[in-house]
């Protein structure tokens, strides 16, 4: 059955998760779960509970995983090249995912302008050797994303005697739990169709 891993999204910007143009991917940050999850497994990312961001109780995506694939796939998937980030143009367009490429297996990797890169565009290191470290991005076109504007997450999943899906910050879970997790998906389907249901914490606080 399919497994639940949930954290804490603490920068919502709309580049770690990637809720735009029908698809929300998770191709940088979170090595680990990029890592580990599988095709129908869910990720869950809830809200910081930092002072300035308070959302600490709510929600900002479900994403279930339908495919994977790794970056040079990613960079020449024609599907995915409008998440190519363009910095001088819309919100939406400036918070693009798909940054790594290269010529060949052999060659290093290279970082388009980005929210990964350094102020003036060039390339950061810790960044290309974090997120590349796990050639893997993490595809899903049933998603909810709520962004800065999700809902406070029940009761009933937030009974720490079974599963607390709010983390601490820097924590990160896995769950087993097939009744738990059905009773999830099932709270999130009372929203409608999947997809895009807000904005990224970081506009709202743009747009006051």
């Amino acid at each position: 059955m399919a497994r639940l891993f949930s954290y804490v999204v603490r920068y919502d910007s709309g580049f770690a998760p990637n809720p735009f143009y029908g698809y929300c991917t998770l191709a940088t940050c979170k090595p680990t779960i990029r890592k580990a999850a599988a095709i129908n497994d869910w990720i869950v990312g809830t809200g910081s509970a930092n002072k300035a961001r308070n959302r600490g109780t709510r929600i900002v995506h479900a994403m279930k995983v339908t495919e994977t694939t790794d970056f040079r796939s990613y960079w020449g998937d024609p599907r995915f090249t409008r998440k190519r980030p363009l910095r001088r143009g819309s919100r939406k367009q400036s918070c693009g995912d798909n940054i790594y490429f290269r010529s060949d297996d052999d060659s290093r990797w290279l970082q388009m302008d980005s929210f990964h890169t350094n102020p003036d565009g060039s390339l950061r290191p810790e960044h290309v050797n974090r997120d590349t470290g796990t050639d893997r991005v993490l595809i899903s076109n049933d998603y909810y994303y709520f962004g800065g504007e999700g809902p406070h997450i029940p009761a009933q999943f937030r009974d720490a005697s079974r599963y607390d899906l709010c983390r601490k910050v820097r924590q990160r879970k896995r769950l087993d739990d097939d009744d738990w997790i059905a009773e999830f998906i099932g709270w999130l389907r009372t929203f409608g169709d999947p997809g895009y249901y807000g904005r990224p914490l970081d506009w709202v606080l743009e747009d006051g």
